[in-house]
């Protein structure tokens, strides 16, 4: 039955995704005629420099620079606003740029750089407006603009910005040859392979080797220092964190060295572009990785707690959510790791949120299970051990796991319930309770005179009150009415116990003490029955009826009458004064 339950229900999966599809396909077939593609829209010819985007725009004035085609790079500037210049001085003005960048520069990772006709529209920019970098002069920063402009052809194009060029212009002189040049032989700066020296090849390993090696001593020494100075951290809970940090800490030093060290000596910005996608994903490896280390020491520190205090629930629930945090993170590696390698990561995210409805259609009982199993950790209505009562269900739990709790029911039999369908029932649990609740209705005959059903009363409540297993506040006994055949005496009141047989005890000597204040009334307790005398029944003893109006005309006399409540110097004084466990009993022999 679970298999064709299963199949019918992929096969409506399966109707209504299809019919969601041809809904959809009909909206745009039938949209299409109506709609008319505004100015943006319209199909645009390619431009051959690839122009047409800022990270267009950028690839092709870095593939100039790299080739040492300074003039063609000259088509990515804008010469024709603010500032304008022959080819010579702009040819000068792409190598001041190329200077200014290999010293104290940089240009974004090409995944940061918008790959769209329109550019970034969220960056707080100007419409027409993209930054792609930045190169430092004098300890301010200039920032690498371009702007959306038109070509001869009326269609847009990105070009560094007139005011950015203008800027360059004014701070060119303050550049000199850089470092590496000086320390370097020509026939390094001269032989070229790949696209660059020879020279730059070399001094990029030197520089990721030693920035490496300094990373690892410097988070070696930060770590050493901490744990001296931090007396905490030789606990083992501060200890974890501070290894969590290492690690990653070595690795954050290393990118920032490296991007100092690179910029001081002068490395082209063409090979540090060419590698900054290694950057990000070092960068966001470091996060990352810190994150597991953190996640990976919390976890095993409550796992460990959770182990000493028997919660094997709470065990399960850590090792679930451990290993769902640690997919998490891998997954958000790839996808940033596939960012940074210049990919469109958008469609991967919405394959994402796809998988993830599919996986949650398919395993929807599953879900709701695992939640109503980490309510049960987090809420903690029962634990191993308890008796309680779940609907129909009563009994002990002795298992509560990631998918079902089971409970040993009074026939010794095993219940197992989904922990979807757990969470949401009416839970009773009686191991929690701090006290028992005795409420006996007694049921007096009809002969007992008004006079008998004081006595009761009063003798009734002075048991109550003098118990010392009973809890004075609330302790009543009250004549509630007429019943159909007998007279109702209400009894209500708390025995301070929270084990159940502890309260079957004193629930026994309270009813065997009643019984001794009923016989000695006079009265009796009625039966569930119509009466009928016999000319030999002796009917309610005249001697004891006769004893008991005496004794509640002297209490009338003395106004020691204690109804309709006990005053609190009698509740006082009537504490403890009962003999519990009672005379004769061999319990109270061995104690």
């Amino acid at each position: 039955m679970s298999v064709i339950k299963g199949s019918f229900f992929k096969i409506r999966l399966s109707v209504v995704l299809l019919m969601l599809m041809s809904l959809s396909a009909s909206a745009q077939f039938l949209g299409q005629p109506q709609v008319e593609k505004s100015e943006e829209e319209e199909e645009v010819p390619a431009d051959s420099l690839g122009r047409r985007s800022p990270q267009g725009t950028v690839d092709g004035f870095m593939s100039a620079i790299s080739a040492g085609r300074y003039k063609n790079a000259i088509a990515y500037f804008d010469l024709g606003g603010t500032y304008e210049a022959s080819n010579d001085e702009a040819t000068e003005l792409v190598k001041s740029l190329v200077l200014m960048l290999d010293q104290g520069g940089s240009i974004f990772p090409n995944a940061w750089i918008s790959d769209q006709d329109q550019g970034n529209l969220e960056d707080g920019l100007k419409k027409q407006i993209d930054k792609v970098g930045y190169v430092s002069v004098n300890n301010k920063n200039i920032n690498l603009l371009l702007e959306r402009k038109k070509d001869t052809e009326g269609n847009y194009i990105w070009l560094f910005s007139s005011e950015t060029l203008l800027k360059i212009a004014s701070e060119k002189e303050n550049f000199k040859e850089p470092v590496i040049n000086k320390l370097l032989p020509n026939f390094l700066l001269k032989n070229r392979r790949f696209g660059f020296s020879l020279g730059q090849w070399l001094a990029m390993g030197v520089i990721v080797a030693l920035v490496y090696f300094c990373a690892v001593y410097l988070s070696k020494g930060l770590v050493f220092f901490v744990k001296k100075i931090w007396k905490k951290s030789k606990h083992e809970s501060f200890l974890g964190i501070v290894d969590a940090f290492s690690l990653p800490l070595r690795l954050y030093l290393a990118i920032v060295l490296y991007l100092k060290v690179s910029k001081y000596l002068g490395i082209s910005v063409v090979v540090r572009q060419q590698f900054s996608f290694v950057s990000v994903i070092v960068f966001w490896a470091a996060v990352l990785l810190l994150l597991w280390r953190i996640a990976d020491f919390v976890a095993g520190f409550m796992e460990r707690k959770m182990s000493l205090k028997g919660n094997l629930a709470a065990v399960s629930a850590i090792i679930f959510f451990r290993r769902a945090f640690y997919v998490s993170i891998i997954i958000i590696g790839v996808i940033m790791a596939i960012g940074a390698l210049g990919f469109d990561i958008t469609n991967w995210i919405a394959a994402l949120g796809i998988g993830g409805i599919a996986i949650a259609l398919g395993a929807q009982k599953t879900v709701e299970n695992f939640v109503g199993s980490v309510t049960l950790v987090l809420d903690r209505p029962i634990r191993v051990g308890d008796f309680c009562k779940v609907a129909e269900t009563m009994g002990t739990v002795e298992q509560i796991g990631m998918r079902s709790t089971k409970i040993r029911t009074l026939d010794r039999t095993i219940v197992t319930i989904p922990n979807g369908e757990f969470s949401s029932l009416k839970i009773e649990n009686y191991t929690q309770r701090d006290m028992f609740w005795f409420h006996p209705v007694l049921s007096m005959r009809y002969e007992t005179t008004p006079d008998q059903m004081r006595y009761l009363l009063v003798e009734i409540r002075k048991l109550l009150y003098a118990h010392p297993k009973v809890d004075p506040d609330p302790a009543r006994i009250r004549f509630t009415g007429f019943g159909p055949d007998y007279l109702p005496l209400e009894i209500f009141a708390y025995v301070r116990t929270p084990d159940y047989n502890g309260y079957l005890e004193v629930k026994e000597d309270l009813l065997l003490r009643i019984m001794d204040i009923v016989e000695e009334s006079g009265t009796g307790f009625a039966f569930p029955s119509q009466t009928i005398y016999m000319a030999k029944d002796e009917g309610v003893s005249s001697e004891k009826t006769e004893a008991i109006h005496a004794k509640v005309k002297e209490w009338r006399e003395k106004e020691q009458m204690e109804i309709p409540n006990f005053t609190p110097e009698a509740i006082e004084a009537l504490k403890g004064t009962i003999t519990y466990p009672p005379e004769g009993s061999t319990q109270k022999n061995n104690g």
